[in-house]
């Protein structure tokens, strides 16, 4: 019988959910069970979640969340530009990725349907794209405002698509620490970067003989 724990909290809940779908390979039957399993009881269970569900959108989002905290102690964060500020962010949520490999496995290779893996991460697209906002502020220089609109929901839109691309392309990264994941957030930051800016493309072109020796589908 599981003890009744003193102290209830978001991240507690969390942990707990994802020690479960760890050790069992599926997802908590019922908010009862899990509960009963976890010595919680449920009303305070619910003072945090809303279901199952929720604990499983909110994983992803605590690693974004964590990534932001971790840039903000470096003392020289606000003193870096748009492409930088991402870099860092992308190298800091992978290291987190990493650090917790199989539960993401878990969660998005384990499950067949692609549908219900993007649907795990719809929280996550929305607090991601809000920071790509706050830190391109000013990097778009168009005199239009409903260019520059139209620009920006591009930009925004198409960094998370990057980050899903990214994401896939570590999943199936089979390379020692990862490495070729490293590599391929460089090459590809790089990249969107040079046609954001407009500037010769043979970076692009590096990258993409990069995708095609990876065999990136």
């Amino acid at each position: 019988m599981a003890t009744k724990i003193k102290e209830i909290s978001a991240a507690g809940i969390t942990e707990m959910y994802i020690h479960y779908c760890l050790e069992n390979n599926e997802n908590p039957k019922s908010v009862y069970l899990f509960c009963k399993r976890n010595g919680i009881v449920e009303k305070e269970f619910y003072s945090y979640f809303s279901s199952i569900e929720a604990i499983e959108k909110s994983v992803f989002i605590s690693f974004h969340k964590l990534t932001l905290e971790l840039m903000s102690k470096s003392a020289d964060s606000e003193l870096l530009g748009f492409r930088d500020k991402l870099l860092t962010y992308y190298y800091t949520f992978f290291e987190i990725l990493t650090a917790n490999r199989s539960y993401v496995v878990f969660a998005l290779k384990g499950d067949q349907s692609k549908l219900n893996g993007l649907m795990k991460l719809k929280e996550l697209r929305s607090e991601f794209k809000n920071f790509i906002s706050q830190i391109s502020q000013g990097y778009l220089k168009v005199k239009s405002e409903r260019i520059q609109k139209l620009q920006q929901d591009g930009l925004e839109e198409g960094a998370w698509i990057q980050l899903l691309v990214t994401m896939k392309f570590w999943l199936d990264d089979e390379s020692v620490a990862f490495e070729k994941t490293d590599l391929f957030i460089e090459k590809s930051i790089r990249a969107t970067f040079d046609l954001i800016d407009t500037t010769p493309l043979e970076s692009v072109l590096d990258f993409g003989k990069f995708l095609i020796k990876e065999k990136l589908r």
